[in-house]
């Protein structure tokens, strides 16, 4: 597994996992329904990645800063893995690079604004990379299965 750069090709490939995660209303508060072309404008910019193993794309991941100006020295990021490729290492490869792009980048911690509690595989492996929750929004994700659950707030130092 190698990961790249996401370039415009990679969309239609990127899409049906990401429509199909949003549907299942676990993880990710986007509208469900989204055409194509509206869920390329919400993913697509920033600095965006593939996770490919032959000409397979197993996940995606966007990364850049979590606010404008002053806010600038802390990143953010959000992943998505196919379900096809759910426990083969892809999120931890993501989280790595990541973590590598944010440093190589000199940003000064990388901060995750809504990592749904309920998902114990994305908390588990945030904490292994060394995030910390720094604090909880309770109730503010409707999770489809479990009903309203909280947002954990997740952050790493880089400096």
């Amino acid at each position: 597994m190698r990961i790249r750069e996401a370039t415009a090709v990679d969309w239609p490939h990127i899409y049906p996992f990401w429509s199909e995660i949003v549907a299942a209303g676990e993880t990710y508060a986007y509208p469900e329904g989204l055409t194509s072309e509206e869920a390329k404008d919400l993913w697509m910019y920033d600095h965006v990645v593939v996770a490919v193993e032959g000409d397979q794309i197993l996940g995606s991941a966007k990364m850049g800063p979590n606010r404008p100006g002053r806010g600038s020295h802390i990143g953010t990021a959000s992943f998505m893995v196919s379900p096809e490729a759910r426990g083969k290492g892809v999120g931890r490869a993501l989280g790595d690079y990541c973590v590598s792009w944010h440093k190589d980048n000199g940003f000064h911690g990388i901060q995750f604004n809504a990592v749904v509690e309920t998902n114990i595989t994305a908390v588990r492996l945030w904490q292994s990379l060394g995030f910390q929750i720094i604090g909880t929004v309770p109730d503010a994700f409707d999770s489809r299965s479990h009903g309203r659950v909280g947002l954990h707030v997740m952050y790493l130092p880089l400096t």
